[in-house]
């Protein structure tokens, strides 16, 4: 009968640690937003809004340049339609710089919303193979469109340098509340068009219509105060329309929305992000089996 020795070691303690298995279940019910794990995610969250910068401009002759050569033909656009033929009222303000800083405000909630709709179909070679917060992807579309924006206002101040035309005092206030009224409305929008759009693929054909007639009602080619009196409550449900003066007016001294509209606005915005929220994490469970 053999003895082990002190010095010896155990077969038993020869054998390889057991690994370790984390079992993902889906989780019923509400769900609040995780802002850790979003946080802890932010890498992956910039690495996509950097891929999406790239690949938008690749093996293009003019590139980045489409940013702000976009709006600009709008604006040019819009300039002759409505400011020469139509004749409406620009307050006070050379047109095109009008229509060009309605275009700045514009783009950015609309280029959100197409591409976040689209976010979840398109990388859905990621969501069947690898874990991550799948909200991360509607909302790695911020990041890249919030540096479109930023470019095209350097030119937008260009432009208001040429006219001669100076910001006000409203700009250190108004500009960011607008803009982050503006994201707010287009992540929630966002936030819910994508996870429908995951079972309902109608919406990638339905959301571009619904953004076009959206363009023209809202107050970027032309100002609310050139709408018929018995017509301007329709473009106050708008809640687009508030933030989107609000941001001319910060730039160009044009009127100020009311301030009940604004409050209107905050609170449209508000309940979207978390209506866009709840929606996303209660059918987030599927994206896997449908997508």
């Amino acid at each position: 009968m053999s003895t082990i020795t002190s010095g010896s070691s155990s077969p038993l303690s020869e054998r390889p640690a057991a690994p370790v298995v984390t079992l993902l279940r889906a989780k019923k019910g509400w769900q609040a937003i995780d802002i850790a794990e979003l946080w802890f995610y932010r890498e992956l969250m910039l690495s996509l809004a950097s891929r999406d910068l790239k690949l938008r401009y690749k093996q293009t002759a003019l590139g980045i340049i489409w940013v702000v050569l976009q709006p600009i033909m709008a604006a040019g656009i819009f300039s002759f339609v409505f400011g020469r033929v139509a004749k409406l009222s620009t307050d006070g303000t050379p047109y095109f710089l009008f229509a060009f800083v309605g275009m700045l405000g514009w783009n950015l909630f609309s280029g959100i919303l197409i591409k976040s709709s689209q976010s979840l179909v398109t990388n859905s070679h990621l969501i069947s193979k690898v874990f991550f917060p799948r909200m991360i992807l509607p909302l790695s579309t911020l990041p890249s469109s919030l540096v479109d924006f930023a470019i095209s206002l350097v030119m937008v101040l260009i432009t208001m340098a040429m006219y001669r035309v100076q910001p006000g005092f409203g700009v250190i206030l108004l500009l960011p509340l607008s803009l982050v009224l503006l994201l707010m409305l287009s992540a929630g929008v966002g936030l819910m068009v994508s996870a429908l759009a995951v079972r309902y693929r109608d919406i990638q054909y339905i959301l571009p219509v619904i953004v076009q007639i959206l363009l023209f009602c809202s107050p970027i080619a032309y100002s609310v105060s050139s709408v018929p009196e018995d017509s301007k409550w329709f473009y106050r449900l708008n809640p687009l329309s508030a933030p989107l003066e609000a941001m001319r007016a910060s730039m160009l001294a044009t009127p100020l929305p009311p301030m009940m509209n604004l409050i209107y606005s905050s609170l449209i915005a508000i309940v979207m992000l978390f209506l866009g929220a709840f929606i996303f994490k209660r059918t987030e469970r599927q994206f896997a089996d449908v997508i």
